[in-house]
């Protein structure tokens, strides 16, 4: 397995990092231990040395999970991470409750690598108003917590702004070939990794929607490729490529995806991809852009819609079935909008919008194709 260095911590870590958000499930939805534990420390014998968590993850059951593969001896052979809920913290007390929560639920008596968990402009004022870093301050003195960090879901000017803020160890983002540009970014990357910060990378393959219902054009673009690869493999083989990432989370669900991942990490070194390989990747990329239905910014000029319209996540919903040639895998997102009365059903083309998109996008037409797309069987 590949070893990397963890920023300013000098810690070594291997490349690849097991997520524990999307294990193997029994029909009851309950964690399959038994495959899931052979999974999970099939990985730690092949030198991973890295288990993810958090407070929710599989209903508040993966932090149980996770104390049960360490025990037998594992304990000493990984570094564990998880995260404080900082959704859930409405006063300073919280704090304490849930992070001695989560060491009961672990079984141990330090953690590793602690994060404040999905950190964005809102949440980050409120980890800062009910005294988070105080607390991680506390713990690190005491000997609870070893290493502290974030993962990050906002945009660029935000994460600088957190990164600048506090004397962080390491930090989380969601970063591959697809979000470039996306959120943190590369330029998040890079900037945390200019101040000492490991980085870790969550949706490497932007939660299996880079290895999944591959449009046909991007296959035939792979075949290309000198060297044939799956799409996984070139999906992992991006990221790894940028010397600043430290680690590369994967939740893996089957021992097949284990076992294609240690042996991908194993071999994917910084700058390895030759000049040909990396413009494959960003014909992959256009590709895939070329596939947006709506061009919409998110600038959000269209909102309030009198009929309360959620026009951007209308859009965005409908955009990323079409990249991701996924309409059936993200219908129950649509669904979830009709749940709260926001999708494109309730239109009744006013036109307000329109006149109020800097884009001149033809807002009611395209409405009116996303709820046929989401709402007609197919």
């Amino acid at each position: 397995m590949q070893k990397r260095m963890m920023g300013k911590t000098g810690e070594e870590m291997s490349l690849l990092g097991f997520g524990c958000m999307r294990l193997p499930t029994l029909p009851s939805g309950e964690i399959n231990d038994e495959e899931a534990i052979s999974m999970v420390r099939r990985a730690i014998d092949s030198g991973v040395n890295y288990l993810d968590t958090a407070y929710n993850y599989h209903g508040g059951k993966s932090e149980e999970f996770v104390g049960k593969v360490i025990q037998d001896g594992y304990r000493e052979k990984v570094h564990i991470a998880t995260k404080l809920p900082v959704w859930a913290v409405n006063s300073t007390e919280d704090c304490e409750r849930l992070f001695r929560e989560q060491l009961e639920r672990l079984g141990v008596e330090q953690v590793d690598f602690y994060l404040l968990h999905s950190l964005n402009r809102d949440s980050w004022q409120k980890a800062v108003k009910y005294e988070a870093l105080e607390h991680l301050e506390k713990w690190q003195s005491e000997g609870l917590i070893k290493y502290v960090g974030f993962s990050f879901h906002d945009e660029l000017p935000v994460f600088r702004e957190i990164v600048d803020a506090y004397p962080w160890d390491f930090c989380q983002i969601q970063f591959n070939y697809m979000d470039e540009n996306y959120q943190a970014g590369l330029a998040g990357l890079k900037y945390a990794a200019s101040k000492g910060l490991g980085v870790i990378i969550m949706e490497p393959l932007r939660g299996g929607r880079l290895v999944r219902n591959i449009p046909q054009e991007i296959l035939d673009l792979f075949e290309e490729a000198e060297v044939k690869r799956t799409p996984a493999e070139w999906g992992l083989r991006w990221v790894a490529n940028h010397p600043e990432v430290s680690l590369i989370l994967s939740g893996m669900n089957t021992m097949e995806e284990v076992e294609e991942n240690i042996r991908i990490m194993g071999e994917a070194e910084p700058n390895s991809l030759t000049k040909e390989e990396v413009g494959l990747m960003k014909r992959a990329r256009d590709i895939y852009t070329n596939r947006i239905k709506v061009l919409c910014t998110d600038c959000k000029y269209c909102l309030p819609c009198p009929e309360h319209v959620d026009i951007p996540q209308v859009f965005k919903i409908y955009n990323d079935a079409s990249i991701y040639n996924n309409f059936p895998g993200s219908r129950w997102m649509y669904e979830a909008l009709e749940k709260k009365e926001e999708d494109a059903g309730r239109c009744v083309a006013c036109g307000q919008c329109e006149a109020l998109c800097p884009q001149n996008l033809n807002i009611i037409d395209s409405l009116a194709t996303a709820h046929r797309a989401f709402t007609t069987d197919s």
